[in-house]
């Protein structure tokens, strides 16, 4: 108990004070908001090796591609991958809800990343234009676009199908993508209890191809990330 409290304690209030202490950065170049990005990540490792006692796992990582466009489509299961894959790759940008760009100061960091947003089970001017966002963002950056298949975070267990628009970025962007699969929602789930001394394991997979059939490939990645959870678990 005493574990957990000062586990969210702590991670909480570093999350805040990164959120303030970067405010400034919403009017300075994009590198330095993104660099707050990254502490946070290393803070959310941190604080689950320190006071939850977790053992944080990278297999895989010769796998992550150099030199090639791709987009990394990642399990979702935590609050932990949110922040921790922005310190393990080159600065991901997130596909993520719109209205997570409302929360005041943190939806303002977010928008100033870059992520690009999409009201879910909508049809909008801004989803409408959604595929041309992310093409434009692939053609002049070297960020990888980052997307959960999942759309949400569902527990370590649950083998929900993949939502369709994983699929269709793969298809209109034409680029490879670079499974990741991982436990955190055995340790810090959505609900539920946290856990220590356990080990969270983040394992990238094999990259996968452009020019799949798009049916094949959605069938391939959840195949390959949901046997992967399986076998970290």
């Amino acid at each position: 108990m005493i574990k957990r409290t000062l586990f969210l304690f702590f991670f909480y209030f570093g999350a805040i004070f990164v959120c303030i202490f970067f405010l400034p950065a919403l009017f300075l170049p994009q590198k330095i908001t993104i660099f707050g990005g990254k502490l946070l990540g290393i803070w959310s490792k941190f604080c689950l090796e320190i006071f939850l006692s977790t053992k944080v796992i990278v297999s895989g990582k010769e796998k992550i591609l150099n030199n090639k466009k791709f987009f990394i489509a990642c399990a979702h299961q935590s609050q932990f991958e949110t922040f921790f894959l922005q310190s393990l790759f080159n600065s991901p940008v997130f596909i993520l809800k719109k209205e997570l760009l409302r929360i005041p100061i943190f939806g303002w960091h977010l928008k100033k990343i870059g992520s690009i947003p999409i009201d879910r089970n909508k049809i909008t001017k801004e989803n409408l234009g959604f595929s041309e966002q992310i093409k434009n963002h692939v053609n002049n950056s070297n960020r990888p676009i980052i997307i959960f298949p999942q759309a949400t975070r569902l527990d370590v267990s649950d083998r929900s199908p993949f939502k369709k628009g994983v699929k269709r970025i793969y298809e209109e962007l034409n680029i490879f993508c670079q499974p990741v699969a991982l436990n955190s929602g055995s340790i810090w789930p959505k609900k539920g209890t946290l856990s220590s001394n356990k080990t969270l394991t983040v394992s990238i997979l094999d990259p996968i191809n452009p020019g799949i059939n798009p049916d094949e490939f959605i069938k391939l990645l959840q195949k390959n990330i949901y046997e992967e959870i399986d076998r970290i678990n």
